[in-house]
Parts: C-alpha cells; sequence; structure tokens
C-alpha cells in the first residue's frame, strides 16, 4: 500500500481552496451537488484508510481475535510506520464511528420530536403553529410520507408582508423539492469522518440556501421581494448568543444572500469550462476526489491480498 494508504486521510485539506471558489462561482445548484458529493466520497475514502489501518494495528496487539499470520513482518510491511499508524487508527476509528452515530441518532431526534409535535395537525402542505416566536422551516417527509411540509409561525407572518410571505414558502418549498437535507446531512456526517471536511459543510449550508433562494425569486418572479423576506425573517427569528460575536464584524451568510439577490441571476450551467476559477475548482475537487477513491481501493485491494497470502501460507 505505501503511503498511499495515507493519502484519503490528507487530500480533503484540497476542500479549504475549492469550497470557497464554489461557493462564489458555481451556480448554487452546481455547487450544492458538487461539495456535497466530494465531502461523502472523502468521507468514505478517509474512514476506509483508517479501517485498514486499524486492522494492521488490531493484529499487533496481544489476545486479539485476529489469526496471528495477520501480525507478520510482511503484513506490517504493506503500511509505512505500522506500530504508530496502526494503533493510533484504533481510536482515531472509533471517534469518527461514534461522532457519526451520534451526529445521526440526533438528527433523527430531531426529526421525530417535530413531526410529533405536528402530528394533530391536518396532514396539508403547510403547517401554521399559533406561536409569537418567529420561525420557519422546512421538515423532510419519512418515506411514504411524501416530501414533507412547511412550519411556520404566526409570529413570522405576522412581521412579513403578503408578498414575502409567498417568497417565504417558496423558499421553504425548493428546500424540500430539492432534497437539500439529504446534502446537508452528507456533510455534515463528513465533517464529522473527518476534520479537514468542515469548510464543505460551511460552504454547502449556504449553497443550499442560495439555491433555494434562486428557486424562490423565479417562482415569486422578484428578486427583491425575496431579498426582503430573507432580510426580515433574519431580523425576526432568535439568534444564538454565540453567533453575534465573530459575525457581528463580518459579512455572514444573511447578507451575502441578499447582495446576490440583488445582482442579476446566476447562469445556470452545469459544469463550468476548465479555464476558469470555478472550471479548476470544479476539475480539481473531481480530480483529488478521484484520486482519494483510488488510493482507497487500492489500499484495501492491496491489503486483502497481502492478508490472504498470509493466511494461507501457513
Amino acid at each position: 500500500m505505501g503511503v498511499f494508504v495515507f493519502l484519503p486521510l490528507v487530500l480533503p485539506l484540497t476542500a479549504w481552496p475549492v469550497a470557497r471558489l464554489a461557493e462564489q462561482r458555481l451556480h448554487p445548484r452546481t455547487a450544492t451537488r458538487l461539495l456535497a458529493a466530494v465531502a461523502g466520497v472523502s468521507a468514505v475514502c478517509s474512514t476506509l484508510c483508517l479501517g485498514l489501518l486499524m486492522i494492521v494495528g488490531t493484529a499487533q496487539l496481544p489476545g486479539n481475535p485476529l489469526p496471528d499470520s495477520w501480525s507478520d513482518p510482511d503484513v506490517r510491511a504493506a503500511v509505512p510506520y505500522d506500530e504508530i499508524a496502526g494503533r493510533a487508527a484504533i481510536p482515531a476509528l472509533l471517534a469518527v464511528l461514534v461522532s457519526c452515530a451520534v451526529a445521526a441518532w440526533r438528527q433523527a431526534r430531531v426529526r421525530r420530536r417535530t413531526a410529533g409535535a405536528l402530528a394533530g395537525l391536518p396532514p396539508t402542505s403547510v403547517a401554521v403553529l399559533p406561536d409569537r416566536t418567529p420561525y420557519a422551516y422546512a421538515l423532510p417527509g419519512g418515506r411514504g410520507s411524501g416530501r414533507g411540509r412547511v412550519v411556520v409561525s404566526t409570529g413570522m407572518l405576522a412581521g412579513l408582508g403578503s408578498a414575502e410571505r409567498r417568497a417565504l414558502f417558496a423558499h421553504e418549498r425548493a428546500h424540500l423539492n430539492g432534497r437539500h437535507h439529504r446534502h446537508l446531512l452528507t456533510v455534515h456526517l463528513a465533517a464529522r469522518a473527518n476534520p479537514f471536511l468542515r469548510p464543505l459543510r460551511t460552504a454547502v449550508a449556504y449553497s443550499a440556501e442560495r439555491w433555494a433562494d434562486e428557486e424562490a425569486a423565479a417562482e415569486v418572479g422578484s428578486r427583491r421581494t425575496v431579498a426582503r423576506a430573507i432580510g426580515k425573517a433574519a431580523l425576526l427569528a432568535p439568534r444564538a448568543p454565540a453567533a453575534t460575536l465573530p459575525a457581528l464584524a463580518a459579512v455572514g451568510p444573511v447578507p451575502r444572500r441578499v447582495a446576490a439577490l440583488m445582482r442579476p441571476a446566476p447562469v445556470g450551467r452545469a459544469w463550468p469550462p476548465v479555464c476558469t476559477a470555478a472550471g479548476l475548482a470544479a476539475w480539481g475537487a473531481a480530480f483529488g476526489t478521484t484520486v482519494s477513491a483510488l488510493s482507497s481501493a487500492n489500499s484495501a485491494v492491496t491489503l486483502y491480498l497481502v492478508l490472504h497470502t498470509a493466511t494461507t501460507s501457513v
């Protein structure tokens, strides 16, 4: 396997410049799909490599259930720095699995609790809750329950005009129609699996909102109306205390979304030309993901052959 086994662990470092260029230069729909796919594949590859390293490290521990032949010097020689990397991979992989499991469980628990709170309401596409606290979100549907429903409070509706309400509903419906929750869950789990992928989580969270903004603007027919709805909803909605500290002086997601809606609609090209900065970002992400996948496949096949040879030669 050589050093190729470590490539999927460090290749996600390319996510830093790629995420920035993609969210700035690509169409939001293309950026969301591309970055979510890159994050998912990269996370699977890095986790697979941790598993391969853990096999080598576990085989060296006394009393392990693995065949004794798997700890032979020929097997350990397939991994550089096997004594350090193999044993370090054991707690690292356990931490990844536990972190991803906890994140998935919390996501499912929130969706169950929210769906339970709406159980007594009519099964309409929009659920209006009599609550003075302003909020609005898209609740994805489960299997066999359709695409989901838009949940909005009376406090949010009271602060918006009729045109802005239409923009709000169009925005949330775009989240449901585009299945944005799947992209967001993918990058969230990917960031748990490999911390180097955290820039992709932030970028996809922004590009998914921009995607919904553009869909809402096309449905309503006014980009300014959607921009006003976003600005008012951001002012009405309660904010987390921590978000007011670093984001107050910086240009946060809401101002960037409003500024983007003040410009002409982006070109809905599926893949940008390679000679542009966006094209270089897209092709760079695709190339890095391909190299990561090939390195993982090469390492997995090589380790399988080495372990098979060590087992049959005993």
